[in-house]
């Protein structure tokens, strides 16, 4: 278990028990892809894979981490912050600066991290451990935890420390998920309403193995084709053009615009009609909507590749699946599933060897819970 391999890393490096323990999770998001940036709705859930730290304060101003991840120990200054490379612990030094900037008085602290969150697959591996970090120091100088402003703090070391035009959904779900839902989350406002998951399934991680860099040009780029069809619609945001506005003008668009515009208006309304699916216990219809969104994503955004349609493919064709899309950015990384509980272990059994036959790949498959956000698991 990571938190007992980090207290245990803790008390052979530094001869104590540690005074403090934190843990943010990574997330999956069942469905609203590309909306958060366009102020729309997204509804991921946060999982049982996260970034934990063992740590204790210090009495400077230093922060020393050691990651059992990378087997190396990073240490910086918090009156003395800049940038230096594209090292892990950059996002530790973003997260300072960004709490110091929004008027935190922190102080230093000494700790061990472990984490089991995939890295590059899509499921937030630097958001949970920017949340981490963020739950260590405000835990070290004794402050309430204020979910979503620290949630945008995170956002802003990530977007304009570490070079990562990302959306909030990522650190508000690390944040404040909470444990048995999904979290419905309004990217304009940051209202949050926990959703049940309905009875009787479970939510099935494939991980496709094949990775891809969020700070890639394609990224951004679709960021832009968004940006220029709420310009021809003049408003701020994609959220703000309804269905029936796009279905009236969508042939003065050029094409491309067009395809980006119309998932991200059509997958906003495929979120809301999800929680409504959730609320009723319905997951067929979660599932179909799933299905719809990987449509969209694959056609009209273009942001799968081949395994990740692949992955879908089979997930689909199997008993006891409800649904299954692409999730995260895109271009590789995790696809994700609804399946019957009772059926899981045997779907993530088939699915691995189907994937692997058509691939030549080995792909990662976990069952995964919904879990509850960053938290301060114990205080010796």
């Amino acid at each position: 278990m990571l938190q007992q391999q980090a207290t245990n890393a803790f008390i052979e490096k530094y001869e104590a028990q540690p005074s403090l323990i934190v843990r943010a999770p990574g997330r999956v998001n069942l469905i609203g892809e590309h909306t958060d940036y366009n102020d729309g709705f997204v509804l991921p859930m946060a999982i049982d894979r996260a970034v934990w730290l063992a740590l204790r304060p210090r009495s400077d101003r230093e922060v020393h981490v050691h990651s059992l991840d990378y087997e190396e120990t990073a240490v910086f200054r918090l009156d003395h912050l800049f940038k230096e490379s594209d090292h892990w612990i950059e996002y530790l030094k973003g997260v300072a600066w960004a709490l110091q900037a929004g008027h935190y008085p922190l102080q230093g602290w000494e700790g061990v991290m472990a984490g089991d969150v995939p890295k590059g697959a899509g499921l937030s591996s630097s958001a949970a451990l920017e949340l981490a970090a963020a739950r260590a120091f405000i835990a070290v100088i004794g402050q309430l935890w204020d979910a979503t402003h620290i949630a945008r703090l995170c956002q802003r070391a990530e977007n304009e420390w570490v070079g990562v035009n990302c959306g909030i959904m990522d650190q508000m779900i690390s944040a404040a998920g909470r444990e048995g839902h999904a979290l419905l989350i309004d990217c304009r406002t940051l209202e949050t309403k926990a959703v049940p998951l309905p009875e009787g399934t479970a939510v099935v991680i494939l991980d496709t193995t094949t990775r891809r860099g969020l700070v890639d040009s394609a990224y951004n780029e679709r960021r832009e084709q968004c940006e220029q069809a709420a310009r021809f619609f003049g408003v701020p945001y994609l959220r703000d053009v309804s269905i029936t506005d796009f279905l009236a003008n969508e042939e003065q668009l050029e094409p491309l615009i067009r395809q980006r515009a119309r998932h991200v208006i059509t997958e906003n309304i495929r979120v809301l009609s999800a929680v409504s699916a959730m609320q009723n216990g319905d997951a067929s219809m979660l599932g179909t909507l799933m299905k719809s969104s990987h449509l969209s994503l694959r056609d009209d955004f273009e942001v799968s590749n081949h395994e990740l349609n692949a992955m879908v493919e089979l997930a689909q064709t199997q008993p006891g699946c409800y649904g299954a899309r692409m999730t995260g950015a895109g271009f590789g990384g995790c696809a994700v599933a609804l399946v019957e509980a009772s059926t899981a272990e045997t779907f993530r059994q088939t699915i691995t060897d189907l994937y692997q036959q058509v691939t030549g790949l080995t792909p990662a498959v976990y069952v995964c819970q919904a879990s509850e956000g960053a938290s301060v698991i114990g205080e010796q």
